[in-house]
């Protein structure tokens, strides 16, 4: 019959394709189905439209899970370099920025075009525009209402995503499908998100909105050395956004002005080398000139380095390289990389990605409780566990 076939795929992004892929290959008919107009919109706003498709020195522990071993056995299967000879095999020029960071040349377009000529290539079907109004199992597998009409399948694969950047289409269906089957869900929040601040610090720092510096974060026990965005509304960058999937309402973030200088130290050696120097003087040769004046006004540090005392230098050094703020929160899914939590993995096998007592209903990418770092991560996720499910379902 026409609406019956091998393996259903709910979502057509990233975990969805590579794993419509990888079974179509293998001989399955395969249906992908989405509720939007266009397949793999987060491919291509990924990366700043360039798609930071994989990370080479990825490893997992670059990944954030209640159940930390669950994701090495697809990430072991499926590496970074597999997909990176894809990448090459179609010819797609791309380029290194940040260690192992791999970015298109050109557009994220390079990466999703790839991916649906590898599913017309394998035979694998993409129907969009399809609203899914339930899914119940049947005797010989499953049975998907659509606004289109009833589909049928034997297997059926759940990658529509988490929360995150609902204005691309996210919605909590993969949730909702994986509660129907007895699944439990863990707590879901926003992870790789800015961080919003109490007015009067907000106040203080909006004025240097588009400023960036490099900076060590610190909260609960992890930190990351990267650059530092100041918004209109808050703080971003790469620092912001990995502490942000280790921030908990009401931590504090330790932050490191000046990452491998010892202020102190160096403060003190100015004092008696150039006494009339001031702080302004030195910030100035730290930080671009808007941020520099900002740290001088906020801390007011005013007159010659000689007229700090011992302990006026001390508390002037913990100011830079022990900053202490409590973000007043983040900004949530809106405009959140991924979602942390999702289907809780102990109740999935490792190696296939199906559900432990149900073999053909398989949970993969981001609705799963596997989280990346950012930098590639993630993507790394998607298609390692898009192909472990593509190979079994």
């Amino acid at each position: 019959m026409a609406n019956d076939y091998d393996v259903i795929i709910i979502g057509a992004g990233a975990a969805g394709l590579m794993c419509a892929a990888t079974a179509a290959y293998r001989g399955r008919k395969v249906l992908v189905i989405d509720h939007a107009n266009k397949p793999g919109k987060k491919i291509l706003m990924s990366g700043g439209g360039r798609c930071n498709f994989t990370n080479l020195n990825s490893t997992p522990a670059n990944f954030l899970s209640s159940n930390p071993h669950f994701c090495i056995s697809a990430l072991k299967r499926y590496t970074p370099q597999h997909f990176l000879d894809l990448v090459e095999r179609h010819g797609i020029e791309h380029e290194e920025k940040a260690a192992g960071q791999l970015f298109c040349k050109d557009s994220s377009k390079d990466i999703l075009n790839m991916l649906l000529t590898e599913c017309e290539w394998s035979g694998a079907t993409i129907q969009l525009k399809t609203e899914i109004t339930g899914v119940s199992e049947t005797s010989v597998g499953f049975q998907v209402k659509t606004n289109g009409g009833i589909l049928h399948s034997e297997a059926l694969v759940v990658a529509c995503g988490g929360l995150s950047i609902p204005t691309m289409g996210a919605t909590g269906l993969g949730y909702e499908i994986a509660r129907q089957f007895g699944l439990n869900v863990l707590p879901t929040r926003a992870g790789l998100v800015p961080f919003t601040l109490h007015p009067e610090l907000k106040d203080q720092l909006a004025p240097l909105s588009g400023v960036s510096c490099d900076v060590d974060v610190h909260c609960n026990g992890e930190h990351f050395r990267e650059p530092m965005l100041i918004t209109h509304r808050g703080l971003s960058g790469p620092s912001m956004l990995q502490i942000s999937s280790f921030w908990q309402p009401g931590d504090a973030l330790t932050i490191d002005l000046l990452p491998g200088q010892d202020a102190q130290a160096a403060l003190t050696a100015l004092r008696q080398t150039k006494p009339q120097s001031t702080m302004l003087q030195y910030l100035n040769k730290h930080f671009p000139r808007r941020f520099a004046q900002a740290l001088n006004d906020m801390n007011q540090w005013q007159g010659p380095l000689q007229a700090l005392k011992n302990t006026d230098i001390e508390q002037t050094a913990t100011a830079l390289n022990r900053w202490t703020l409590k973000p007043a929160g983040i900004e949530g899914y809106r405009t959140a990389e991924v979602t942390l939590g999702g289907v809780d993995t102990r109740q999935l096998s490792s190696k296939t990605m199906a559900v432990n007592d149900k073999p053909n209903l398989f949970f993969i990418g981001e609705v799963v409780d596997v989280t990346g770092h950012l930098g590639g991560h993630n993507f790394n996720w998607a298609w390692a566990s898009g192909v472990a499910a593509g190979n079994a379902a």
